[in-house]
C-alpha cells in the first residue's frame, strides 16, 4: 500500500484544528473564576457547564475508538454479530442508572472527585486502596484505544503505527495539559461532531459498493458468512448476562464519568446529561453497527483487500478502517479515518485528566499534604497528566495484551468500586473494616477466575467451563458478577458486625486499629456531625454542614447546592435540636 499524503495533509489539519480549540478552552480557564479555585476549574471546570457542552463531553468520553471500533467488529464477527454488541445498550442504560441513582447524590453534595465520598466515609487509606483499580482502569483504557488508533492509521495512509500512535498521544495531552476539563469538553463537542459527519458520510458510499450485498438479506441468510444478526445458544446466556452487568452496572463508576457530573451546573442538569449522553451513545452506535453488517455483506474477493477475507487474516478487529479503505473512494475514507482520529482522542483525554485528577486531590492533596496550595495542586495534575499520557503511549507500543489489561482492569471497576460506591452513598453503617473485607473478597474471586485475555488460568473452576482450541479455560458462569455481589454483601455485613461487637463491648475500643467504629461514632455522638479526623477528609472540606456552623469554608462548596443537601442528611438535619 502506498504512502497518501492526501490522507496524512487530513489528519495534520484536523489534528490543528483540534489543538487549536483545545487552546481556546484553555485560555478561557484562565479567565474564569478567581486564582484560589485554579485546580477546581481545572478537575470539575468551575461546576458551569450547560446542557450543550455537558452533553457532547458526556457522549464523547463512552463514544470512544473501542466504541465504534468494537461495535463494528462485533457485528461483523460470525460466531457473534449484533446479539453481542451490547456496548451501545449496556452503556446506553449505565448512563440511564447514573443519572436517575447516583448524579444527584454526587453532584448535590459538592464532590471534586469520585474518591471524595470513599475518603470522607472510609477514611485516606481506603480511598489510595480504590484509587488502584480506578487508575488501572482509566490507563489502560487509555492505553487501548492509542493502540487502536495507531493500527486504524496505520490501515488507511500507511504510516508507521508508532508515529501516529505518539503524535495522537502528544496532541491529547497537550491541550488536557494546558486547559483541563474546558479543553476536554470544548474539543469533545469538535471530536463529536466528526465522528457522527464522519462516519455518516462514509455509510451510503461503502453501502453502494458494487461487492456489498444488501444487508438486509445478510442479516437473516448466510451468503458470505453467518448471518450479521447473530444469535445467542442457550450455553453462552449467562456468559452473555454476565458481560451485560458488567457493560450496565460497571459503566457508572468512573472518574470520567463523574467528572462531567460533577461539572455540571446544577444536580438537576447532572442528570439531565446522563439521559442526552445516553440517546447520543445509542445515536452514534448506528453508523458503527451498519459499517460492521456492511464488512459481514461484502465479497472481499472483488475488492482491492483480495482474499482471503479480514475475519481470516485475523483482521475482524479493524474491520471499521478496512471498509472505510476499501469500499470508499479515497476522500471519503480519509475524512472517516479524521471520525476514528476523534473518536480515539475524545476517550483518551478524558481518561488521562480523570487519572490526573484523582491523584492530586485524592492522593497527594488529602492523603499527604492537606495544606498544599492551589497552585500546588495544579502543578501536581500537569505533571501528572504528562507521567499519565506517556504511561498510556508506552504501554500502547511495548504492551502486546493491553485489552487484556484493560478488560480485567475494568472488571475491577465493576467488581470492587461499584459495590463500593453502592454502599457510601445508599447503605448507612457501612465503615472501613467492611470496605477492606470486600475488596479482598472481590479481588481474589476475580483473579481466581481466570482471565483469557492474559493467558491467565482459573484457580476456581465454576459450571459450565470448558477448554477452548487454544486450551484456555472459558468459564460460562457469571463469576464477575457473582464476585460484584460477594463484594458487597461481605461489605455491609463486615461493616455490621464490627460495628455491633464494638458498640456492645465483646471488643475492647483498642483493637479500632483503623478508628472505624469506637472513635467515629463517639465523635458522632458529640457533635452529631461527620467526624473530623486526621485520617478524613476535613469536615469543611467535603462534608453538607449548616454555613453558620463553619467560618470559613474551603473552595470545595462555592455551590449553594452543597448546603441545600443538608436537609437530606438526618445527623445534620438534628444539629439545630441539640
Amino acid at each position: 500500500m502506498a504512502f497518501h499524503v492526501e490522507g496524512l495533509v487530513a489528519i495534520v489539519v484536523f489534528y490543528l484544528a483540534i489543538l487549536a480549540v483545545g487552546i481556546w478552552a484553555a485560555w478561557k480557564t484562565k479567565n474564569t473564576g478567581s486564582e484560589g479555585d485554579r485546580s477546581e476549574a481545572i478537575i470539575v471546570g468551575g461546576r458551569d457547564i450547560g446542557l450543550l457542552v455537558g452533553g457532547f463531553t458526556m457522549t464523547a468520553t463512552w463514544v470512544g475508538g473501542g466504541y465504534i471500533n468494537g461495535t463494528a467488529e462485533a457485528v461483523y464477527v460470525p460466531d457473534y454479530g449484533l446479539a453481542w454488541a451490547q456496548a451501545p445498550i449496556g452503556y446506553s442504560l449505565s448512563l440511564i442508572l447514573g443519572g436517575l441513582f447516583f448524579a444527584k447524590p454526587m453532584r448535590s453534595k459538592g464532590y471534586v472527585t469520585m474518591l471524595d465520598p470513599f475518603q470522607q466515609l472510609y477514611g485516606k487509606r481506603m480511598g489510595g486502596l480504590l484509587f488502584i483499580p480506578a487508575l488501572m482502569g482509566e490507563m489502560f483504557w487509555a492505553a487501548a484505544i492509542f493502540s487502536a488508533l495507531g493500527a486504524t492509521i496505520s490501515v488507511i495512509i500507511d504510516i508507521n503505527v508508532n508515529i501516529s500512535v505518539i503524535i495522537s498521544a502528544l496532541i491529547a495531552t497537550m491541550y488536557t495539559l494546558v486547559g483541563g476539563l474546558y479543553s476536554v469538553a470544548y474539543t469533545d463537542v469538535v471530536q463529536l461532531f466528526c465522528i457522527f459527519l464522519g462516519l455518516w458520510i462514509s455509510v451510503p458510499f461503502a453501502m453502494s459498493h458494487p461487492a456489498v450485498t444488501d444487508i438486509g438479506l445478510t442479516a437473516v441468510h448466510q451468503v458470505y458468512q453467518a448471518p450479521w444478526l447473530g444469535s445467542i445458544d442457550s450455553l453462552d446466556i449467562y456468559t452473555w448476562l454476565d458481560n451485560f452487568f458488567l457493560l450496565t452496572l460497571g459503566g457508572i463508576p468512573w472518574q470520567a464519568y463523574f467528572q462531567r457530573v460533577l461539572s455540571s451546573s446544577s444536580a438537576t442538569y447532572a442528570q439531565v446529561l446522563s439521559f442526552l449522553a445516553a440517546f447520543g451513545c445509542l445515536v452514534m452506535a448506528i453508523p458503527a453497527v451498519l459499517i460492521g453488517a456492511i464488512g459481514a455483506s461484502t465479497a472481499w474477493n472483488q475488492t482491492e483487500y483480495g482474499v482471503p477475507d479480514p475475519k481470516s487474516k485475523k483482521e475482524a478487529d479493524m474491520i471499521l478502517p478496512i471498509v472505510l479503505q476499501y469500499l470508499c473512494p479515497v476522500y471519503i475514507s480519509f475524512f472517516g479515518l479524521g471520525a476514528v482520529s476523534a473518536a480515539v482522542m475524545s476517550s483518551a483525554d478524558s481518561s488521562i485528566l480523570s487519572a490526573s485528577s484523582m491523584f492530586a486531590r485524592n492522593i497527594y492533596q488529602l492523603s499527604f499534604r492537606q495544606n498544599a496550595s492551589d497552585r500546588e495542586i495544579v502543578w501536581v495534575m500537569r505533571i501528572t497528566v504528562l507521567l499519565f499520557g506517556a504511561s498510556a503511549t508506552a504501554m500502547a507500543l511495548l504492551a502486546s495484551s493491553v485489552y487484556g489489561l484493560w478488560y480485567l482492569s475494568s472488571d475491577l471497576v465493576y467488581i470492587i468500586i461499584f459495590p463500593q460506591l453502592l454502599c457510601v452513598l445508599f447503605i448507612k453503617g457501612t465503615n472501613t473494616y467492611g470496605a477492606i473485607a470486600g475488596y479482598l473478597f472481590g479481588l481474589v474471586l476475580r483473579i481466581t477466575g481466570g482471565e483469557p485475555y492474559l493467558y491467565l488460568q482459573p484457580l476456581i473452576f465454576y459450571p459450565g467451563w470448558y477448554q477452548d482450541d487454544n486450551d484456555l479455560y472459558i468459564q460460562r458462569f457469571p463469576f464477575k458478577t457473582l464476585a460484584m455481589l460477594t463484594s458487597f454483601f461481605t461489605n455491609v455485613i463486615v461493616s455490621y458486625l464490627a460495628k455491633y461487637l464494638f458498640e456492645s463491648g465483646t471488643l475492647p475500643p483498642k483493637l479500632d486499629f483503623l478508628d472505624a467504629v469506637v472513635a467515629r461514632y463517639s465523635r458522632e455522638h458529640m457533635d452529631k456531625a461527620t467526624l473530623v479526623k486526621s485520617d478524613n477528609i476535613v469536615l469543611n472540606e467535603l462534608a453538607p454542614v449548616n454555613p453558620r456552623h463553619s467560618l470559613t469554608l474551603s473552595s470545595t462548596f462555592t455551590n449553594k447546592e452543597a448546603f441545600n443537601y443538608v436537609d437530606s442528611s438526618p445527623e445534620l438535619s438534628n444539629t439545630e435540636d441539640n
